[in-house]
């Protein structure tokens, strides 16, 4: 019982701390952020299969499997979300086109 609410507390501090951080983060930053955090749901990724290839009962293995979702749906959320980004700073290609009109 006080495993469990320690684990929790630890939970919400994590919770509280990282939203702190990343609300301090300037605007520039978002970019090389997003693709380091993109390395740590992949880490996370493979943590929750291997809580799950571990789970005993049914009641860890629905745990796991909803830990594998989330951690995958994030992962992959997270590199669309910068190919999103990136795409913002390519140059267009109108320039070249309006250029050879002569």
């Amino acid at each position: 019982m006080i495993e469990g609410l320690a684990a929790l507390y630890i939970f919400m501090l994590a919770g509280f701390t990282g939203f702190e951080i990343i609300s301090k983060v300037p605007v520039i930053l978002h970019t090389p952020l997003m693709s380091g955090s993109n390395f740590v749901h992949g880490i996370v990724l493979v943590g929750a299969m291997i809580a799950l290839g571990i789970a005993e009962n049914p009641t860890q293995q629905v745990i796991g499997f909803i830990a594998v979702l989330l951690a995958a749906g994030n992962a992959v959320g997270g590199y669309v979300v910068t190919e999103r980004m990136l795409e913002m700073f390519k140059a267009s290609g109108k320039k070249g086109a309006a250029g050879e009109k002569k």
